[in-house]
């Protein structure tokens, strides 16, 4: 698709692809802008009641506008049915990126928990929940600005009754407990997930473990992990015990 016009965007580049879509570079040829088009996948547009699902809840996303929340511009459609999102472009790296080169210094790691929570409470005061907050849905600007991405994607997936393709061992290791167990969730769950990101980002390491997606919801599930002192002892007691407190089983 590259170096074509799609509505009135310019495609430029292949930015990323995952189970949610595909992820371009492009030009806003009206505003003279660069943006970001996610073309999303043709079984999560197929059904006409999904499409409106997904319509409703990019309009609840695209109206939250908060600093740590991605900007949503407009939805869109091809002449032959494909949807997609345009939204802010942001020069950067996503967390999953930032964590790969190694660990975090202990101010980014609180600079950027405040920014993910501060748009997760934001979300979760209209009643919105994410359902799929993980690193690789959290863009970190070359200013070190943190955006949130993709509301509203997993839970049309989810309604839907769709199996994510390229569902990765990532993508499982932030779910919750009642994620992993098929029940129903609402912003508690992200919470647990916020849990997950932060531990990560203290200690280097998932607090959840194993070697494929079903003994990974099993830790979930059981198991406790160490405490973030104990893998790291100079980490303060306090961003312990908020971390136990994000990991308890029970909502």
């Amino acid at each position: 698709m590259i170096g074509q016009t799609v509505s009135h965007y310019k495609i430029i580049e292949k930015l990323g692809q995952g189970g949610m879509g595909v992820v371009y570079k492009a030009e806003d040829t009206k505003l003279k802008r660069v943006v970001a088009l996610k073309f999303l996948p043709p079984e999560l547009t197929r059904d006409e009641e999904a499409r409106d699902r997904f319509v409703q809840e990019a309009q609840t996303a695209s109206a939250l506008d908060h600093a740590n929340i991605n900007t949503i511009y407009e939805i869109g459609q091809t002449g032959d049915g494909q949807m997609f999102i345009a939204m802010a472009f942001c020069e950067g790296e996503n967390l999953r990126e930032k964590l790969e080169k190694g660990g975090l210094q202990s101010g980014e790691v609180f600079d950027f928990a405040k920014q993910i929570a501060r748009g997760l409470a934001r979300a979760h005061e209209s009643n919105v929940v994410h359902r799929d907050i993980k690193p690789a849905n959290i863009m970190v600007t070359d200013r070190g600005e943190v955006k949130i991405l993709d509301f509203g994607l997993a839970k049309l997936v989810g309604q839907a009754g769709i199996t994510k393709t390229g569902t990765t061992v990532g993508t499982v290791a932030y779910m919750s407990p009642e994620q992993a167990e098929g029940k129903s969730v609402d912003n508690r769950s992200d919470l647990f997930s916020i849990g997950i990101i932060l531990y990560e980002m203290a200690t280097g390491r998932r607090p959840f473990q194993g070697d494929t997606p079903a003994s990974i919801l099993s830790s979930i599930i059981k198991d406790t992990p160490s405490s973030v002192t104990a893998v790291n002892p100079s980490l303060p007691r306090d961003l312990g015990r908020i971390i136990r407190h994000c990991l308890h089983k029970d909502p």
